[in-house]
């Protein structure tokens, strides 16, 4: 498994910008896709983008296209995601996660064998 630690969240207003980080540990990470999802309050955990493990194949959920970037550093085991133009409905827990599996699956919580611990995010309106 890899050990994933995301960096902390914040509070920022509407039409802000935030971009968290995900620092990895164990395994060699460069081999793994990468993806981050996010859990409003009772709503269910929901995919935000993956990336593959080279970083050539990128998927955004349709509610960030155009918002959110991620990007990975293989060589400092890191991979980030930059939010920018945020909106109220963005507000939830972040979490990264690394998967040893397919790139097929990558929209799939349950693809994924690891989980950081997840880092509130508040947007305020």
């Amino acid at each position: 498994q890899v050990q994933l630690v995301e960096s902390e969240g914040g509070l920022v207003q509407a039409g802000g910008s935030l971009r968290l980080s995900c620092a990895a540990s164990g395994r060699i990470f460069s081999n793994y896709p990468m993806g981050w999802f996010r859990q409003a309050p009772g709503k269910e955990r929901e995919f935000v983008v993956g990336i593959s493990w080279s970083g050539g194949n990128i998927d955004y959920a349709d509610s960030v296209k155009g918002r959110f970037t991620i990007s990975r550093d293989n060589a400092k085991n890191t991979v980030y995601l930059q939010m920018n133009s945020l909106k109220s409905e963005d507000t939830a827990v972040y979490y990264c996660a690394a998967t040893s599996q397919s790139w097929r699956g990558r929209r799939r919580s349950s693809t994924y064998d690891s989980w950081g611990q997840g880092t509130q995010v508040t947007v305020s309106s």
